[in-house]
Formats: C-alpha cells, sequence, structure tokens
C-alpha cells in the first residue's frame, strides 16, 4: 500500500493527558499542541497538502474560510515558511485593528479578498477563477479546500489514528469526539480507525453545516479517499454520529451559557477551548458524556483554535 508522501511541519505526536472537570475523568489529545502559529489541526492536513504544493512548484497558494478561521492562518504561516505565497478568500469583514487569526495572516503578509455570506456560497468558483487570473500572468497557483478537506488531506489525520494507538490502551477507548467543521479531520477518522483496525465511534460536533450536510461531507472525501488511494477499505458509517444542536448560534458566535463553561474548564485545567470549534465540541462533550459522568471512554481531542479566542477577549472576560 503507498502511502502519499508529506512536509515535517507539526510537532507530533501530540500528548493524550488525562484531565478532571467537576470531578469526572476523561482523556484528551491535545493537537492543540501541533505548533504555536502553525497551532491546531489543520497543519497534520497541510503536511500532505503543501507537499504536493511544493511539488507543482507553486508560487501561491489559495485557501478559504471564515475571517477568524484557524485553517487559513495556519496555511498562511505553512506557506510562509515554505517561501510560497498566500490569498486567502474569506467570509467576513477587513479590520483594521486585525485580532486573533486575522492578525497572524497579515503578520504573514496573506493577500485577501473577503466576501459576503452569499458569495461564499461560491467560493471554489471564485478561487478556481482568480486562479485561472494569476497562471495568465505566469504565477502557478495551488488551491487548498475550506480546512483542508480532502481525499489527500485528511491523511493527517488517518496517521492521528495510528499515532494515537501508540499512545493508549485501546480497550479503553470507545469513541473520540471531534469538532467537526469542513468535516476532513472525522472522515480521515473514519478511514484511520478501518486501516489500522481500531474498533471505536467517531462523534462529530457540526459547527457550521446542518447534521445532514456534514454526513454528506464526511462520507464523500472519505469514499473519494478510499478510492483515490486503493484502500480497499469498507467504511461502517454507522460507526459515526453527529452530534446535532451545539451550534445553533451560528458558526460565528457562542452563547453565555457556552462561554461560561469554556471559562470554567480553563480555570479546572488551564486549557483555553476557542468559541467556534473546540468550546462548542466540549460543551456537547460535557453535556453528553462527563456531566452525567457516562463512563464510555470517550476521548476529546482539542483541535486548536487559540487565536479564535483572542477576538472574542472581551466575551471571554466579561461573564456576568
Amino acid at each position: 500500500m503507498k502511502f502519499p508522501k508529506k512536509l515535517n511541519l507539526a510537532n507530533i505526536p501530540t500528548p493524550v493527558q488525562k484531565k478532571i472537570f467537576n470531578g469526572t475523568g476523561f482523556f484528551i489529545k491535545r493537537d492543540d499542541f501541533t505548533g504555536v502559529e502553525l497551532s491546531g489541526n489543520k497543519v497534520r492536513k497541510l503536511e500532505y497538502l503543501l507537499y504536493k504544493a511544493k511539488r507543482q512548484k507553486a508560487a501561491y497558494v489559495f485557501t478559504c474560510g471564515g475571517e477568524q478561521s484557524n485553517h487559513s492562518r495556519a496555511t498562511a504561516v505553512a506557506a510562509a515558511s515554505l517561501g510560497i505565497k498566500t490569498k486567502l478568500f474569506l467570509w467576513g469583514n477587513d479590520k483594521r485593528n486585525a485580532e486573533g487569526n486575522l492578525f497572524l495572516d497579515k503578520m504573514v503578509n496573506a493577500e485577501f479578498e473577503f466576501l459576503n455570506k452569499q458569495q461564499y456560497f461560491h467560493v471554489n468558483e471564485i478561487m478556481q477563477a482568480e486562479k485561472e487570473k494569476y497562471e495568465r500572468k505566469g504565477k502557478k497557483v495551488f488551491i487548498i479546500p475550506e480546512g483542508g478537506t480532502s481525499p489527500l488531506g485528511i491523511w493527517g489525520y488517518i496517521n492521528f489514528v495510528k499515532e494515537l494507538q501508540s499512545q493508549i490502551n485501546k480497550s479503553k477507548i470507545k469513541g473520540i469526539l471531534v469538532a467537526a467543521g469542513s468535516g476532513g479531520t472525522a472522515a480521515g477518522l473514519l478511514i484511520g480507525t478501518e486501516l489500522y483496525d481500531f474498533n471505536v465511534k467517531i462523534y462529530a460536533v457540526n459547527v457550521l453545516y446542518s447534521s445532514k450536510k456534514i454526513f454528506q461531507k464526511i462520507q464523500y472525501i472519505a469514499n473519494k479517499c478510499n478510492e483515490n488511494y486503493d484502500l480497499k477499505l469498507k467504511p461502517d458509517y454507522n460507526k459515526l454520529q453527529i452530534l446535532d444542536g451545539y451550534s445553533t448560534e451560528g458558526y460565528k458566535h457562542i452563547t453565555e451559557k457556552k462561554l461560561k463553561l469554556i471559562k470554567n474548564f480553563a480555570v479546572q485545567t488551564g486549557i483555553l477551548l476557542d468559541p467556534a470549534y473546540t468550546g462548542k465540541a466540549f460543551y456537547a462533550f460535557n453535556d453528553i458524556f462527563l456531566k452525567n459522568k457516562n463512563k464510555t471512554g470517550v476521548l476529546f481531542v482539542h483541535t486548536g483554535g487559540i487565536f479564535g479566542a483572542f477576538a472574542k477577549r472581551t466575551k471571554y472576560l466579561n461573564l456576568n
């Protein structure tokens, strides 16, 4: 079996830690430790995607996300480290006093095109049209889809499973819980658990798309990876459960109830969760498993997002 090649950008393996929250113990995999500027789950995917961009001698990488996109920031920083320029197509508005991820995007001189919500629905077509313009001028462009979610990108989380197996007693872990934005992390986990014979349930907390849409996205990308790399697997999609209803306030917003949980978690564990992804995923994890002292052996994956917290620092600090 021939696996795709990659760069070494992430600080891996990341640790698995035992933590206690409100009296209940659980395991957390710290993928927020993959780097500093490169922190979070996106870097694992970028190791594969940017290897291909470099092989193709790309002068530019295009990618997309919200204005506080962790993936866009990680792409811009990683590309800069390789001498590749980045253009980001962001759903939101430019800010003179940029904060969080947008601040870091600007620090590495990323170029921008800001889109409204309606335009962002067509971001792939917009990036493709812009790529054609650049290439007519002799500038080769490599497009990375939202979240790095592609049959190649999800290899970052296929190999995550192999890494995890070397760190834990498999018999003690019955499930893995992650936030799901574009679905690539969950798709990689599904393929990885099949490839490495790890019989666990995958819980995905949808923070952006509807439960139906994110399930379809995860299924599609996992199937394409299986097909493209001739893995000859039979993914069991009964192992995938979407935990819906934990981002009803919208991707860019978070309720005070969730912020209070994030603050309490930081006080008890010293771990900071972000408002778009990990905060909502942990709220679901706590609600379904920890709060009820449900001893199911579900591992929580901290997929990063710390810089997104800075953009909402006043909300974090001004809790009633």
